[in-house]
This record gives structure tokens, sequence and C-alpha cells, in this order.
């Protein structure tokens, strides 16, 4: 996968005035554009096209300065067909617009190509756990909330507190299949989505694919196939960020498997507010 990730930084970098056929770079590859996406941006901080935007405006207001003949033919040269697109990408990156980069020189952000290396150590063990389980039919309550990578999500905080005492012990009752227990489920958002980007958080339970799912709650349901269970305990929640980043740092470079599409689900094993024992659930496939 490391390989396969700077082979992608490469295609950036060559085809910089194109739109990438991600897919197809992945296919041959032998993965997917999902896991490639997923992995990018766990790994590089920034999504995927994020990383591209950047790299096209950092090459674009080197080549302004050096005195490009017009905006337009440098929007063009980027994949921009017009100079209010271009403009507006530009200052998103650079915080002016590209005439005043051209007049004034900057300032500019420069966004440095990525390599990417992996150290492995083995100093830190993982407790991970492949489960096959069939259809997953999971119910509860659910809300949108905007994707919050550190740190405690007041927004989901809010829709918990939300939630009636006595609705959590209905919805411990109805848990019938595994994962087992109340779960903090997120799903419904692109791989590799920005901070800030809407999603669906779901405080629910899982159930029996055959049994009625009650009217007043929401649900979410998702084939067959294999799950990789991390366990982690410790600070909350900063273990479990911290395990997040390890699954893609360390545990799917070094393994035969790869994301695929479907929620991720926490369940939490012991929870004292500042402390957790938790399980991270991924839905995979082998690669």
């Amino acid at each position: 996968m490391i390989g396969t990730l700077n082979a992608l930084v490469e295609l950036v970098e060559s085809d910089s005035h194109e739109d990438l056929d991600v897919s197809g770079f992945a296919r041959t590859h032998g993965t997917t554009e999902y896991h490639l996406r997923r992995m990018f941006s766990a790994l590089a901080g920034m999504p995927l096209s994020d990383y591209i935007r950047r790299r096209r405006m950092t090459l674009a207001g080197a080549e302004l300065v050096a005195g490009a003949p017009s905006v337009l033919e440098v929007a063009v040269r980027h994949g921009y067909g017009s100079s209010e697109a271009f403009g507006r990408a530009f200052r998103a990156v650079h915080g002016i617009g590209p005439v005043d980069a051209r007049r004034d020189g900057g300032p500019l952000r420069t966004q440095p190509t990525l390599r990417f290396r992996l150290s492995v150590e083995g100093s830190t063990p993982m407790d991970v756990t492949i489960t096959t389980i069939p259809e997953l039919v999971l119910v509860g309550h659910a809300a949108r909330v905007p994707l919050i990578h550190t740190g405690v999500n007041p927004h989901i905080q809010a829709h918990i507190a939300g939630i009636a005492p006595e609705e959590h012990l209905r919805l411990k009752q109805l848990s019938d299949a595994e994962p087992s227990g109340i779960l903090a489920i997120t799903g419904d958002i692109a791989p590799d989505a920005p901070e800030g980007t809407e999603l669906t958080y779901l405080h629910g339970v899982s159930l029996d694919p055959d049994a009625p799912v009650p009217d007043d709650l929401d649900a979410i349901r998702v084939e067959a196939g294999s799950w990789a269970v991390f366990a982690a305990s410790g600070p909350f929640p900063e273990t479990l960020q911290n395990l997040w980043a390890a699954t893609a740092s360390d545990w799917f470079p070094s393994n035969p498997w790869r994301l695929r599409p479907g929620p991720s689900i926490v369940r939490y094993l012991e929870f004292t507010g500042t402390h957790a024992s938790c399980e991270l659930w991924l839905a995979v496939e082998q690669g």
C-alpha cells in the first residue's frame, strides 16, 4: 500500500492538468478506490482531493510569480475552464487572488510533494480479530453531525445526552446480535471527506436480520462480510483516535486486507467518561 500511495503521488505530479482516474489507478494496483482514498486521508492528514488542489495551486502560483503570460493560460494548464473557477481555488489555498500573486509575488502557501514511508518496528502489538458475520441490521437514534478528527465531538455528545435514560435501557434489551451492546456507529460519508463534512451518527444496537425494526427507530442495513475488530484501552477519546490512525499506518500496510464500504462501529466494553475499553469494527475484504 505504501508503494501504491507513492505511485499515486507521482501520478498527481505528472497529470497536474487533468482529472485523475483514481478508480482506474486503484484497479491497476490491485486495490479499490474506497480503500485507497481512506488510506491516503488517514496517513496524509488530508483528503486526496485537497492534496491534488493544493499541489496544483502550488505549481500555478510558481508559474504566475515566474511571469506567466496570463492567468487564463495558467488556469487552463491546471485543468480549470475559466479564470473565475481557478481564482476561487487559488484564493482558497493561498489566501490571495492569482492576479495579486502575479503582480506582487505572494505571499504564497506551498504544499510540498508527499512521500509515504513505512517504519516497521513491531513495538506496539495490535489486538485484532477477523470475524465474518451475516447481514447486519443496526438500529437506534440517528443524527447528522459534522466530522471532527481530534477531541470529543460535542454534536455527538449532545445527541446522546438528548436520549432519555429509559431509552438506553430499551436499546440494550433490543440488542440480540453481534456486535452486542450499545454501539456508536458512523456512516454515510465519503472515504476521504474533510473535517466538517456531515455524517450520520447512530446511537444504537445490532439486531438479528429477521427481527422486526421498531417504527420509531432508524435503521442501517449492512451486507454480510468480514470485519476487522481492533481492541484498545486507555484515555478517552485519545486512545480511540490513535487506534484509528494505527490501523492505517501499521495494520493495513502489513496485512492482506483492505477496507470495504460500510459504517464504522465502536463498541464500548467499559466507559467512565475519561477512560474507555473499546472495540473498533471496520468492514474489510481480502486484498
